[in-house]
């Protein structure tokens, strides 16, 4: 079994999804994309993993869903896992990107429930099957019913668990009831995974295995930070250090993913805001709340993000009231240690 496999086959803690620069005119940053890659390597994501919802995957190409998954498998060089969203309504599409995922170096594929057509249990049992006997890579199943409507049961998760190639499951149904539930049809090894960031650590703290996250791609030491205090039973801290991510969880949920992340990675100049339509950027209120929440991160918890933001004076009128409330608030309370 090769390292990567077997990093797959254990993942847990936070893995960034990962969004796809654009250049002004509208071709994929790959400078930045690799950029962005190497950078999160270093800040200790357990896995990367690209061409999902927060990859704009709808959005591009069969061509550019290879050439990503081929940039960022060149960017790790091995360090960590590549996980390669490859999902599809249409079975064989879904097919036809997990082969050129395989064929680009990913390590797994990310597969999520067929969208819009609305299959019963049996047609999305049948889809995944069809998906797993066409790719050597791992599979990891993605529910999302708010995006695609319908949901796998927790039967179907199981009899899917029984082939050998899906591993594991990214979980963004919101129940965090999930994982003590299917632990007992899964056994141990199955991965779970949740793909909620404000119900992320409740979720591990039912027996799930980490989270696929968007806020990870801005402070990934925190998330990794607030998932160390959880597995070591230091409850004082990791409700600290939730309160502080849940801080800034809320301003990038406050419109369509990607488009609040991608403004907030501008402001720390790591690539543009701009997204492909229909999605569009964020309003001034979502960008002032984002300011806010990168200005307090950066007062308080530097070394837990990735990047500098806008000073605070710089920031919207809004951000800078609000972070001057805060800093009330907030002044005297001890400081994460690094």
């Amino acid at each position: 079994m090769t390292t990567t496999r077997q990093q797959i086959l254990g993942l847990s803690g936070y893995a960034p999804a990962l969004p796809t620069p654009f250049t002004d005119a509208d071709e994929i940053d790959f400078a930045a994309f690799e950029r962005l890659c190497d950078r999160l390597v270093q800040e200790g994501a357990t896995a990367l993993v690209v061409c999902g919802t927060t990859g704009e995957a709808p959005n591009l190409s069969r061509e550019e869903h290879e050439r990503i998954v081929r940039a960022a498998v060149e960017a790790v060089q091995g360090r960590i896992p590549v996980i390669a969203g490859a999902g599809s309504n249409c079975t064989t599409q879904a097919i036809e990107l997990s082969r050129d995922a395989e064929a680009a170096g990913a390590d797994a594929v990310l597969s999520v429930v067929p969208y819009y057509n609305k299959p019963t249990q049996a047609g999305m049992y049948a889809h995944f099957h069809a998906i797993a006997e066409s790719t050597g890579l791992p599979i990891i199943l993605h529910d999302v019913p708010a995006r695609t409507v319908c949901s796998l049961s927790d039967d179907t998760v199981a009899r899917l668990a029984e082939m050998p190639q899906v591993v594991g499951l990214k979980d963004a149904t919101g129940d965090v009831t999930r994982p003590l539930r299917l632990r007992s049809l899964l056994g141990v090894d199955f991965r779970l995974l949740s793909g909620d960031d404000a119900t992320a650590i409740a979720f591990i703290a039912q027996g799930g295995d980490g989270c696929i996250s968007v806020t990870a791609n801005v402070a990934p030491r925190l998330c990794h930070a607030l998932y160390a205090a959880s597995q070591r039973g230091e409850l004082a801290q990791a409700r600290q250090i939730s309160a502080t991510v849940a801080r800034l969880t809320a301003p990038l949920s406050r419109e369509s993913n990607p488009t609040p992340l991608k403004y907030a990675l501008s402001q720390m100049k790591f690539m543009s805001p701009r997204v492909r339509l229909p999605l569009v950027e964020p309003t001034s209120e979502t960008r002032a709340a984002i300011d806010a929440a990168l200005a307090h991160l950066w007062e308080r918890y530097r070394d837990y993000v990735i990047g500098t933001p806008a000073r605070p004076d710089r920031a919207h009128p809004q951000a800078v009231s609000e972070i001057a409330a805060r800093g009330r608030r907030l002044r005297g309370r001890r400081v994460l240690s690094s």
